[in-house]
């Protein structure tokens, strides 16, 4: 073959050839910042000493990686129309004006956008938190920033857009209380009542089956109402973040077998 042929035939293989390197370059790409960002989440989670924080991280890395890979593979198009003669302005024409038209039509899915983005970037929610938003309540499954999707205990599955949450309360922060109500007839001494509640949680703390579940001895908040038959105690247990039913429950078995025994012995004199 002569030059002119060797010629012809790299001007027909060249723009295969920059099809290629686009490729190889795209998949480079994405591979380095795969790598970049689970260097990062490793260095970061291995500074921070809470579980909570390495799951807020682990969620913005995850939103990170999904829009690098839009990014990337939005400009590998259009390079590659480019390269094989497709001009792509007027492709970029026609996408800023339809997305001016989808802009208005729109509005909550840029809301949602952004809420969610704050949401992460603010640490308000991350996977595995027990929460409130918009009316729901439950384990935060999945945070996207598009929604948040939670299973309640009944294991009902809601998906709520971000756009939707204006107040998020989250029950998975430091610690928690177990506030419980107790009813008891009024003749009963308040006294000795406080005193088993207390006898109660101790005994709790001391079991190791839900001992590490309780931060402090029960706050006794006292009387909270009167009423004709009965008087209405509160009181409250320091616990573990999302443990605060798991523990009520147990207190209030636990204080029924109590008062059971209690009555069974005035009973007996």
């Amino acid at each position: 073959m002569n030059a002119h042929e060797w010629r012809n035939l790299l001007e027909g293989a060249w723009p295969w050839l920059r099809i290629l390197v686009i490729l190889v370059l795209a998949w480079a790409s994405l591979w380095m910042i795969r790598r970049v960002l689970r260097v990062l989440k490793t260095h970061i989670i291995s500074r921070t000493d809470e579980y909570r924080d390495s799951r807020r991280i682990e969620t913005l890395m995850n939103v990170f990686r999904y829009t690098a890979n839009i990014v990337i593979v939005g400009v590998a198009i259009m390079a590659i129309l480019g390269t094989v003669g497709i001009s792509i302005a007027p492709i970029l024409a026609t996408a800023g004006v339809a997305g001016i038209a989808i802009g208005f039509g729109a509005q909550s899915l840029v809301k949602d956008f952004f809420t969610g983005l704050f949401l992460l970037i603010e640490g308000q929610v991350s996977e595995g938190d027990n929460i409130e938003a918009a009316g729901k309540s439950g384990y935060v499954e999945r945070v996207t920033l598009r929604h948040i999707r939670i299973r309640d205990y009944d294991g009902s599955v809601h998906f709520i857009p971000n756009s939707m949450i204006t107040v998020v309360t989250n029950r998975s922060r430091d610690y928690a209380f177990a506030v419980v109500d107790l009813n008891v007839p009024r003749k009963e001494d308040l006294n000795r009542v406080f005193r088993q509640m207390e006898e109660v949680v101790r005994d709790m703390r001391a079991d190791p089956a839900i001992g590490s579940l309780i931060l402090d001895d029960v706050d006794m908040g006292g009387v909270e109402k009167v009423e004709d038959a009965a008087v209405g105690l509160r009181c409250r247990i320091k616990v573990l973040p999302a443990k605060q039913w798991r523990v009520r429950r147990e207190f209030l078995r636990r204080m029924k077998s109590a008062m059971d025994t209690v009555e069974e012995v005035q009973s007996a004199a």
